[in-house]
């Protein structure tokens, strides 16, 4: 319906155009219209996907068509967007309506101070200028590296066209106006203020329009294991235990931690662990099918109003928080939704897409191993969040199927033991048949905490979020 309407619009400026169409070269440039002065009423954005297809605007982006309306436009020689001279289609032009695309090259945060947001007509005889922001694309974020900071920390959110971020809003309302943003638009920074007890967005304003993050920030309703109250620490003989926790190094106010090797084990030998030797787990309670020992390992009712069960994989996130103090560059953290691994590392069966085991339910995070294979030290300044995308975990990468949260929760109240883990493994990494990283003996202290289920649904702010309606 609404292409339909856009067409008839459409139809009915081709036809008011069409005389111009044909008029000789000569005619348009004629002396009588060129010292017509030019009055612009009205800048339309044309945008035959939308329900509004002729849309009066306040601003336009890079790559948008746009139709202004007005008086004393035929016979239009220039027309500069930015001081950008941008082209136009004279037989898309009337004495009253004109169609404009704003180029892609145009300049938005870098144009000249004096031409910003200008459209400027230009005629021989008479010019006018007409205010009219222009935006680039609409920003995005990509990640966060703290999503659970305390007080004080600073916060970073990265992404793109995040130029000019002039207030963030926080989960309840919190509003942050003391905000240092790169000149590249590729992040901006604030400092966690006091007082923020809500999980949810964060929601930046900025030159090119908002950008909203997905609703992990400050989310504590997802939490699995805190190590300091929340989800229940399990502990047996091939675990580390409570007893082995550290206070955080950092003395953040972040309490117990998880030393994801303590470093009383690796003094027990020297040098560390040996290359191919994996430390013991650190997992929750969990307990055998049907004699769960907290009600945290019953995931479909404890996380049901932050994660409802037809929720996509692909929206859900694990997230957990690191310091690693040191250069990292051998070994992995590997976790798993079950405790049912046999065989552990990069590639191992259970971080698969196979239906080899009924339920391979694991991933590696490996830092130091770069997208093509390379190796590159990894450390952090500070905490720093990670977040590992669901859809990364063994048979949820599966693509065939629509899974959702409610298959993740089946597979959990289906195992033999449901504990939920994390192993410092020290294999090799078998990148390709010519890329394979030996391991190296491992004695640093590396730190995790805070173990979460997070929401991981990305957003992209719509310039027109109010209902549109067919008329």
């Amino acid at each position: 319906m609404k292409n339909i309407r856009y067409m008839w619009l459409l139809c009915i400026a081709l036809l008011s155009v069409a005389s111009v169409s044909c008029n000789k070269e000569d005619e348009y440039f004629n002396e009588e219209y060129q010292s017509v002065p030019i009055v612009v009423k009205q800048i339309y954005l044309e945008d035959y996907e939308s329900s509004v297809p002729d849309r009066p605007v306040e601003f336009a982006r890079l790559g948008q068509l746009i139709r202004i309306e007005g008086s004393g436009l035929y016979g239009m020689k220039k027309v500069y967007i930015n001081g950008y001279d941008t082209y136009f289609n004279r037989a898309y032009v009337t004495d009253n309506s004109m169609l404009v695309q704003i180029n892609a090259k145009t300049p938005v945060v870098d144009a000249d101070p004096e031409e910003r947001d200008i459209i400027r007509l230009v005629k021989d005889g008479t010019e006018t200028s007409y205010e009219f922001l222009i935006r680039a694309a609409s920003p995005t974020v990509t990640g966060i590296n703290q999503t659970l900071p305390m007080p004080g920390e600073t916060v970073i959110v990265s992404g793109t066209n995040l130029h000019e971020t002039v207030k963030v809003t926080l989960p309840g309302g919190i509003e942050v106006t003391e905000v240092t943003c790169d000149e590249d638009g590729e992040w901006y920074s604030f400092v966690m203020p006091e007082g923020v007890t809500e999980g949810g967005y964060l929601y930046s304003e900025g030159a090119h329009g908002y950008a909203q993050t997905p609703s992990y920030f400050n989310e504590r309703r997802g939490i699995i294991l805190d190590f300091d109250g929340t989800g229940t620490q399990g502990g047996w003989s091939a675990t580390y235990t409570s007893e082995e926790l550290t206070a955080d190094p950092l003395q953040s106010g972040r309490g117990n931690v998880v030393p994801v090797v303590p470093e009383s084990v690796l003094a027990e030998t020297e040098g560390g662990l040996k290359a191919g030797t994996n430390g013991k787990g650190w997992f929750t309670a969990g307990g055998e099918k049907g004699a769960w020992s907290a009600d945290t390992e019953n995931w479909a009712a404890t996380y049901a109003e932050l994660i409802p069960a037809e929720t996509p994989v692909s929206e859900i996130a694990l997230q957990f928080d690191v310091y690693v103090p040191e250069d990292w560059t051998t070994g992995m953290l590997e976790f798993t939704f079950q405790n049912n691994l046999s065989n552990y590392g990069y590639g191992s069966t259970e971080t698969t897409n196979t239906t080899n085991i009924a339920y391979p339910t694991a991933v590696v995070w490996v830092p130091w191993l770069t997208a093509d294979g390379g190796k590159e030290p990894y450390k952090t300044e500070g905490w720093t969040t990670i977040t590992i995308p669901v859809n990364t975990v063994g048979k949820y990468q599966n693509t065939e199927e629509d899974l959702t949260f409610a298959n993740v929760c089946a597979d959990r109240a289906a195992a033999s033991y449901a504990n939920f883990g994390m192993f410092y493994v020290n294999n090799a990494v078998k990148f390709s048949e010519d890329i394979v990283w030996e391991p190296e003996p491992f004695n640093q202290m590396i730190y995790v905490d805070n173990w979460r289920l997070v929401p991981y649904k990305s957003v992209v702010v719509s310039d027109y979020p109010e209902e549109e309606t067919e008329e």
